[in-house]
């Protein structure tokens, strides 16, 4: 394409990002015409009917497709310092290795704070290369977006460097899921060029949100899309939570950029979907007339008498307490997108029985259900906050967490410190060697959990 020719498809895409509707605007088709660019015909996202969504037409994000992952695979967790808090990188590396234990993934975080795509892109070579990913996840935009309303030049920089990234990832065989930026809460105090209002800024995100959505299809990655329900939950879940003045309820993090648990439950359950993965921990299935029991994969049940079955599991629901209310709790996180439903349903179901209802003891807590319920199928991961496997899961977290921490040491202290200046090789089979037991910790917290369960009919 001539230079000229090129300039005008830029400026096109450009104004096509800012002023296209949910139906194409004839401003944009115009322009369009001019430039002898060709846009759309676009899908958008379906806005909620609040005001705070007024300014935002956000390009429909593309569906996820089937199961990315294959067994034995490397993935390299990339971004900026809401990578580096080492949250969202933790809570998929716990799923991975606790709920979907049958594909061995193995996980190393790479966040660097104040990062942007092309800090990323010089880096990658020496810090995430060398260790021969297979998959990564990439989420960028927060810094690129530089706190200010959106320009046509930045947009194309943004994506300029995002894609170059892809590619050079996708040279190395890396399947690549492409993230989008968050959402900002508030005015980040810390940068001294910010400028324009909060929506300005949350719009130029968006801007940046559908520069990658483009990226993702057209280098044909998956797409993790951040920003949107990132933004509806900070919009929606202060008054889900009952949040006050004195004691608020903010998805973006209380300094407006960097999230509490919640906001990055946020966050990977958006990577984890476009993973494609399904959610199905596991499937109990009890026949009371019978007193006989089978169980999907991972498990084993047994029954023991009737109305009473033992489980041995080796894959565990994804497990986590706390006060529902908190912003800080992923826990209260897990009530922002539909993370049970999708992603944690370890169901039992049960047949045969004579009475209306069932008490229903698992571990040492108790619910009851309607046999109509139970027949259907009960996700035990989300009716039992605190069941068998809290202690097991919190072990693998615990090894997860030790070891990400560690990863940000190896990368940003040593690789570009004064060990890694003065002999790079040495550094890393010196901090290889120290990762090496923190990785096996993790995969040796994975042991089989016995766990009980127990019906009682209640209305014969």
């Amino acid at each position: 394409m001539p230079p000229i020719r090129a300039a005008r498809a830029v400026l096109a895409i450009a104004l096509a990002t800012l002023l296209l509707p949910p139906a194409r605007s004839h401003a944009a088709d115009a322009v369009a015409e001019v430039a002898g660019v060709t846009l759309g015909p676009y899908e958008y996202e379906t806005k909620p009917d609040d005001p705070a969504f007024a300014q935002f037409f956000p390009r429909k994000a593309p569906a996820a497709g089937p199961l990315l992952l294959k067994e034995g695979d490397r993935l390299a967790v990339c971004g900026d310092s809401i990578t580096e808090q080492r949250k969202y990188s933790r809570i998929i590396e716990g799923y991975l290795t606790a709920c979907t234990p049958q594909l061995g993934v193995t996980v190393r975080q790479y966040g660097w704070s104040g990062e942007k795509t092309d800090g990323f892109l010089r880096r990658m070579e020496q810090d995430c290369l060398r260790f021969d990913p297979t998959v990564a996840t990439l989420c960028y935009g927060m810094n690129d977006a530089r706190y200010r309303p959106f320009d046509v030049t930045n947009g194309r920089w943004y994506e300029d460097h995002y894609r170059a990234i892809v590619r050079r990832f996708k040279q190395e065989g890396v399947r690549v899921v492409v993230g989008t930026p968050g959402c900002a809460g508030k005015t980040a105090s810390w940068v001294a060029s910010r400028s324009g209002t909060l929506d300005q800024q949350n719009v130029a995100l968006c801007a940046l949100r559908d520069i990658a959505i483009g990226v993702a299809e057209s280098e044909d990655c998956r797409l993790a899309d951040v920003f949107w329900p990132m933004l509806q939950a900070q919009v929606f879940a202060p008054g889900q939570h009952g949040a006050t003045e004195q004691n608020p309820y903010e998805v973006a993090g209380a300094d407006g950029i960097h999230p509490g648990w919640a906001g990055h439950v946020v966050m990977a359950y958006a990577f984890l979907k476009a993973m494609g993965l399904d959610g199905q921990i596991g499937v109990l299935e009890i026949d009371l007339a019978g007193n006989t029991a089978h169980a999907s994969d991972g498990h084993t049940i047994t029954p023991l008498a009737p109305g009473r079955f033992r489980v041995t599991s080796t894959r565990y629901p994804f497990c986590a307490t706390g006060d529902p209310d908190d912003d800080n709790s992923i826990h209260s996180g897990m009530t922002l997108v539909p993370f049970d439903e999708e992603l944690n349903r370890l169901t039992l179901k049960v047949s045969g029985g004579a009475a209306e209802q069932y008490r229903v003891t698992w571990g040492d807590s108790t619910a009851e259900f309607t046999a109509e319920q139970l027949a259907k199928g009960v996700n035990l991961a989300a009716e039992f906050i605190d069941n068998p496997f809290c202690e097991a899961f919190f072990r693998v977290d615990n090894a997860v967490e030790v070891k990400q921490a560690f990863e940000t040491e190896q990368v940003k202290r040593v690789f570009h410190g004064e060990r890694g200046r003065q002999d790079f090789d040495r550094a890393v089979r010196e901090t290889e060697a120290e990762r090496a037991p923190l990785a096996a910790a993790v995969a040796n917290a994975m042991q089989p959990v016995e766990h009980e369960i127990r019906l009682e009919p209640l209305n014969e």
